[in-house]
């Protein structure tokens, strides 16, 4: 079976929704889902979900993206990533896309919030989940920062170079694929994904957004984290099958996650 190893079920789009999402997870064979946190406001409704679901776990951070809210410390995320079922720190990192008017150099706060969350990881032992976005050598910069094998985790939704990709597997992390991998004009974007060893792949699907073909604009959901494994198997040439089982177990092993005790049937 599957696994959507991140997506956003707090938000507004699915509000008295969850019933169904977890009908299509079931028919589509995704069996769990990694619910992700962005706020420190929203972690309640993120965890809650996390308590009452024996298929959904949690994650406890603030996005880069995220402005004017009350910004965490070390001890709020620490204090967040050990209350059950909450099993990473993010989803954390850098994102310089919509500078506008500032700098890269206005951005400071953006990387001292990112140093809390690894501060957090590190003290924890739990995942970091890394958005990144046009800020890729910042980002590798300061968990290389962290120093060796201090920190580990997954580049979420990846989108970057080859070389992106080797630095993060260098630094430990995993790399998680999107429905991204299934758009016409993503070819670089899939020449990664047959660079990335399969033990060292996630799929997800980010949703609501990006919808993989033959969905795209529609409001995504984890059912379809199923469309990006197929992708990844084409891309790979390997059995459907190989990869939903590899990037299952990969997802079981990064996150602490015990198997499932749901057996897959033929994909």
């Amino acid at each position: 079976m599957f696994v959507d190893s991140h997506c956003h079920l707090a938000f507004p789009d699915f509000d008295g929704r969850i019933d169904e999402v977890r009908a299509e997870m079931a028919a589509a064979q995704v069996d769990r889902a990694l619910v992700i946190c962005t706020t420190l406001q929203e972690f309640p409704r993120v965890h809650a979900l996390a308590l009452q679901h024996d298929n959904f776990w949690a994650s406890a951070g603030v996005h880069p993206d995220t402005e004017g809210g009350r910004e965490p410390t070390v001890d709020d995320l620490v204090a967040m990533a050990r209350l059950p079922r909450v099993v990473a720190v993010g989803e954390t990192g850098l994102d310089y896309y919509r500078l506008g008017a500032r700098t890269v150099a206005d951005m400071q706060w953006q990387r001292d919030r990112f140093c809390v969350h690894i501060g957090a990881a590190r003290q924890t032992g739990k995942p970091l989940i890394i958005h990144t976005r046009s800020a890729s050598a910042d980002t590798v910069s300061l968990l290389r920062e962290a120093g060796e094998g201090a920190v580990r985790g997954v580049f979420h939704c990846f989108t970057e170079t080859l070389e992106v990709a080797r630095a993060a597997l260098d630094l430990g992390f995993l790399i998680s694929f999107s429905g991204i991998v299934t758009f016409r004009n993503a070819e670089s974007l899939r020449e990664v994904a047959r660079f990335v060893p399969l033990d060292r792949c996630l799929i997800e699907t980010d949703s609501p957004y990006l919808a993989p073909m033959p969905h795209r604009g529609k409001l995504n959901r984890p059912a379809w984290v199923a469309e990006v494994g197929r992708a990844l198997a084409g891309i790979k040439t390997l059995p459907v099958e190989e990869v939903a089982r590899a990037t299952t177990h990969n997802f079981e092993r990064l996150f602490g996650i015990p198997p499932s005790e749901l057996v897959a049937i033929e994909i």
